[in-house]
């Protein structure tokens, strides 16, 4: 599917009623104290992780700024959840953005921590989200160049598996100008680095 389309809603009481068929079959005893409404709740639960399913991207950029700029702007610690459609267990970190407006298209940061977290809704891979981060704002703003890094803890590496506790996944894509031009690229990563200087969200003349 791609980033900016919808899906339909969610079936609440199908999912409540496929919650229960599987807690059963896999042994929980869901008339325990506690567990009686525990289908209800799980169903609501994935609702809301994978609401970013049914909600499209186009409308984040309808509030587009014009400004006097040309510099690289950069977004940094983003913070997101979202569940690794592998094996439906959590992954969660922060996602860092560096881009080059085109003719002074620039938009609130706001706009790009909803893009992150309304992408991040859905049964994801890491590759995939950092990619399709990527591609959006350079589709929504059009954007001369994008950088997108995302770094994250995958819940699949550490309560199965290897069991490696607290390795962590990093993840980036480059898009237009930073992939072209190699000077670009290394400006554009000096301001997710040594540049930042404890400010969140800063601009590079």
């Amino acid at each position: 599917m791609e980033p900016e389309e919808a899906g339909t809603e969610v079936d609440l009481p199908r999912a409540e009623r496929a919650m229960r068929e599987f807690l059963t079959a896999v042994g929980v005893d869901l008339a325990a104290q506690g567990m009686e409404e525990t289908p209800a709740r799980a169903a609501q639960l994935y609702a809301d992780l994978f609401a970013g399913l049914h909600e499209g991207t186009g409308e984040l950029w309808t509030d587009v700024m014009t400004e006097e700029t040309d510099g690289l702007i950069a977004v940094r610690s983003i913070s997101f959840h979202s569940i690794c459609e592998h094996h439906l267990l959590p992954f969660f970190g922060t996602a860092h953005i560096v881009y080059r407006p085109h003719a002074g298209r620039v938009a609130g940061f706001g706009v790009f921590t909803r893009l992150v977290d309304r992408m991040a809704r859905r049964p994801q891979i890491q590759e995939r989200l950092t990619s399709d981060i990527a591609g959006e704002i350079e589709r929504g703003l059009g954007a001369e160049g994008v950088l997108v890094v995302v770094d994250a803890q995958q819940l699949c590496m550490t309560m199965r598996g290897a069991r490696a506790h607290g390795t962590r996944t990093t993840t980036s894509a480059c898009r237009g100008v930073f992939r072209e031009d190699k000077v670009m690229e290394l400006q554009a990563w000096q301001l997710l680095g040594e540049w930042n200087d404890g400010r969140e969200n800063i601009s590079l003349p």
